[in-house]
């Protein structure tokens, strides 16, 4: 069936997603140039970054947008499932090759981490299929995701770039600069599993801003915004890194407290059975 009208307000914030993950590309291929200096690509990596995030601020916005003027339709699912593609998975991936270690002294390092930012961007888009699969049309069933959302995976990868992008203006940090480029290898396997898992996720903008809530509860609220401000890059990432491995450490734990109670069995039954 053809599509006769499209909103346009949704549209164009779903398509400011994937401009912000074409220009996070764009800025990220700039890194490592022979005419740029450590200043530039560590600035180049900070806005391949922030424009990440740009584009997940966008995201969230033209489906609320499209909820609150009542024009959901599937051209705007379909559309928007499009640019997280480019914003949440083309672009995180290209820019984890840019975050990992060079060529030289790790040679091999850098040729893992080119197989991880691949495995990357196909787990992305695989997890965007199945979502798009797996949705159900009321809003108010989407408390949790199941797998960690593209766009948490993506903020991952990209407070991990701000942070490295921040570090050249901080003195003494170079230890920290060589574990952010591991970890960009590691954390980027991790998060790309954790994407097509079947972990059960919530939806954090839901769980923290909708209905009435206890006093306490803003004022929480308002803690972790002041400790967003005081350390900034820092907290970017550890709020995105959190969530993400949360969940899993939350599992593994509970799953080993499941297994302890039931008892292991023991070696007369082993070799009974």
């Amino acid at each position: 069936m053809a599509v006769r009208k499209v909103a346009i307000l949704p549209t164009l914030l779903t398509l400011g997603n994937a401009v912000c993950g074409f220009a996070a590309i764009a800025y990220a291929s700039k890194i490592g140039q022979p005419d740029s200096n450590p200043l530039d690509d560590s600035f180049f990596l900070a806005m391949s970054g922030w424009l990440i995030v740009a584009a997940m601020i966008f995201d969230g916005l033209d489906g609320s947008v499209a909820r609150l003027s009542k024009v959901t339709s599937n051209f705007g699912g379909e559309l928007d499932s499009l640019c997280d593609a480019i914003s949440f998975g083309v672009a995180p991936a290209f820019l984890l090759l840019r975050l990992g270690p060079g060529w030289d002294p790790y040679p091999l390092l850098h040729q893992a981490l080119a197989g991880v930012a691949t495995l990357y961007m196909l787990c992305a888009i695989l997890r965007l299929a199945r979502f798009n699969v797996e949705n159900s049309p009321d809003s108010s069933a989407h408390k949790r995701f199941r797998g960690l959302p593209s766009p948490a995976a993506a903020g991952c990868i990209a407070s991990l770039a701000i942070l490295r992008g921040q570090l050249p203006r901080w003195t003494g940090m170079e230890q920290l600069a060589g574990a952010v480029q591991v970890w960009a290898v590691l954390g980027g396997l991790l998060v790309a599993l954790l994407m097509v898992s079947r972990l059960s996720y919530p939806h954090v903008v839901k769980q923290l801003f909708r209905g009435r809530r206890h006093f306490n509860h803003l004022m929480q609220i308002l803690l972790a915004v002041f400790v967003i401000v005081l350390l900034q890059e820092l907290a970017l990432a550890l709020l995105f890194w959190s969530y993400a491995l949360g969940i899993l450490a939350r599992y593994l734990w509970v799953h080993a407290l499941h297994r302890h109670a039931l008892g292991e069995p023991g070696l007369d039954e082993l070799v009974r059975h």
